[in-house]
């Protein structure tokens, strides 16, 4: 799409950030409002499957998709993903139960999953990757500006609206979004040599979804070392095997193997991966410390949470530009990545709702500087022809690592709150309700669940409405569990900080190519046949390289 003119990118681009934040504050104004919906439509256990499930969908969507977008063209992916979407979101407000709504976000998965492998990948191929830079972080500031509404906006719902609206409120803006992606983007003939890797699409999935089961049901539904998990596994390497073979005999593989003897693209998804499931895994429970620790309301949850996508618009634009403007990556993730490690072992300190939104502006700050670059390294690594899949591919191991972190520090919170709330029956400070009145502790016994610290009015109520000598037990109750559940996620953000760690360190051994200023590989033409082209780029990276350094 090089040939386009200035004006006609910006007019495609403004279509690709309405669908983009179409899907963004579809997921961000869930965050605050999840809690007090999962307590209206009961089901705590289930609490991270709405998560996961969005996870898993979204994450084969944005595989299989990202080599047919290669085929195909990215337009009739991205209004495919808005509509999937728009289902989703109408589906899941009507939800009565737990599990339509885990259903219904499946949905709203498969619809997100397409249009974020194919609106990042358009900016391939729209700008040259010296470009991308600015770009990427204007797609990132679309992600942090959602942050900054949604949350609170979400909190809001759920306090003075029908939880519904939290997924309805929105939807006009997606019939906004199709209108303008239909209307401005440009379509693309197909690529008629390249054909469908059904088998490997089939292989790939069934690699992918008996993995993410098993870590989502073990420790939790199941034991480790229970046979069902054991199977699960089994079951995703057997799928791995056959699809790694696969690969090799097809035409035009999903997802090409020899991606990975690219040592940036290795490195770059593997260090993608690390991130996510420390930043996914941990920052999901930010708001059962703000509302079942510290007792606050969904809405003002939403202000504390609002700090860090501040921070993240404004360090992804300032980092994007800077990135353009010098034609190097690497040291801005390098910059970036302790400064998200900081903010996350604030939140393992944290015990008030100050150190929390410090925790926020710190993480936020980290994060818009460094989360871009990795992007921008896998598509720089390779041929534009490669743009979609490699750009798939980069979104499937960030969307493994969320998923996967989501699901282990859950285990890890649970095991955690466990011991925790058996530590503080053996000190005293917790309640032993096999040492109640049997009528008693029946009553209390109702109420001896974390599920109960996230709807603040509702435990209120309850408590006026105990007799007088329940009262204090109750509270008292209450108390430890709140501290079980601020010593479990002391233990989850800790965990997060040392997957950080791992990634910050696996960063220094990145190599880093200086971003081109064309889609044109160097020593490859636009065009095969012009033998001329091919003559002129004999010093294309010593060119490149000055230009960089200039």
């Amino acid at each position: 799409m090089e040939h386009l003119t200035h004006k006609r990118k910006l007019t495609i681009m403004i279509a690709i950030m309405a669908a983009l934040f179409f899907s963004a504050i579809n997921q961000t104004i869930v965050g605050t409002a999840l809690p007090r919906i999962i307590a209206k439509l009961g089901g705590m256990d289930y609490y991270t499957w709405v998560i996961t499930i969005y996870m898993l969908t979204s994450t084969i969507a944005t595989v299989l998709v990202g080599k047919l977008s290669d085929i195909y063209g990215r337009k009739p992916f991205i209004l495919t993903g808005i509509v999937l979407f728009m289902i989703g979101a109408f589906m899941c407000g009507t939800s009565p139960d737990i599990f339509y709504l885990i259903t219904y976000r499946g949905v709203q998965g498969l619809g997100a999953g397409i249009l974020m492998a194919t609106s990042f990948t358009a900016v391939g191929d729209l700008f040259a990757p010296r470009e991308r830079g600015k770009w990427t972080g204007v797609l990132t500031a679309v992600f942090g500006f959602s942050s900054v509404i949604g949350p609170t906006l979400g909190g809001y719902i759920v306090d003075h609206m029908n939880w519904s609206w939290v997924f309805w409120i929105f939807l006009p803006l997606g019939i906004v979004a199709f209108i303008m992606i239909l209307v401005l983007f440009p379509k693309v003939e197909r690529k008629q040599s390249e054909s469908i890797d059904y088998w490997g699409s089939l292989f790939l999935t069934t690699a992918i979804v008996p993995l993410l089961l098993a870590f989502s049901w073990a420790g939790t539904k199941y034991d480790w070392g229970s046979s069902q998990i054991i199977g699960l596994f089994s079951a995703a390497l057997a799928s791995l095997l056959i699809f790694m073979f696969v690969e090799t005999k097809v035409k035009t593989p999903v997802l090409p193997l020899s991606l990975f003897k690219n040592g940036i693209v290795t490195l770059s998804n593997v260090i993608g991966f690390l991130m996510n499931a420390g930043m996914m895994g941990a920052l999901i429970y930010i708001p059962f410390f703000v509302q079942g620790v510290m007792g606050i309301s969904p809405t003002y949850s939403g202000y504390v949470t609002m700090p860090m996508s501040i921070g993240m618009v404004i360090m992804s634009a300032i980092g994007g530009q800077m990135i353009s403007k010098t034609g190097k990556y690497k040291r801005f993730a390098l910059m970036g990545m302790p400064i998200m490690i900081a903010g996350m072992l604030i939140m393992v300190y944290m015990d008030s709702i100050a150190m929390a939104v410090v925790s926020m502006i710190v993480f936020g700050l980290g994060l818009g500087l460094g989360m871009p670059v990795f992007s921008l390294a896998v598509q720089n690594a390779v041929e534009p022809s490669k743009l979609g899949v490699v750009t798939a591919s980069s979104q499937l191991f960030r969307n493994l690592g969320g998923t996967i972190g989501i699901a282990v520090m859950g285990t890890i919170m649970s095991m955690s709150m466990t011991e925790s709330m058996k530590s503080a029956i053996a000190s005293g400070k917790g309640v032993d309700l096999t040492k109640l009145d049997p009528a008693i502790a029946e009553k209390l016994s109702v109420f001896h669940n974390p599920q109960m610290l996230l709807d603040q009015p509702k435990l209120a109520t309850i408590h006026d409405q105990m007799p007088a000598a329940m009262q204090p037990i109750f509270t008292q109750m209450i108390d430890s569990l709140r501290d079980a559940l601020s010593s479990s996620l002391s233990t989850v953000f800790l965990a997060g900080t040392i997957l950080l760690c791992v990634a910050m360190f696996l960063t220094f051994f990145l190599k880093e190519i200086p971003l081109r200023t064309s889609n044109k590989m160097p020593g490859k033409p636009a065009n095969p046949e012009d033998k001329q082209s091919v003559a002129q780029s004999t010093t294309p990276v010593v060119q490149s390289t000055v230009e960089a350094q200039n």
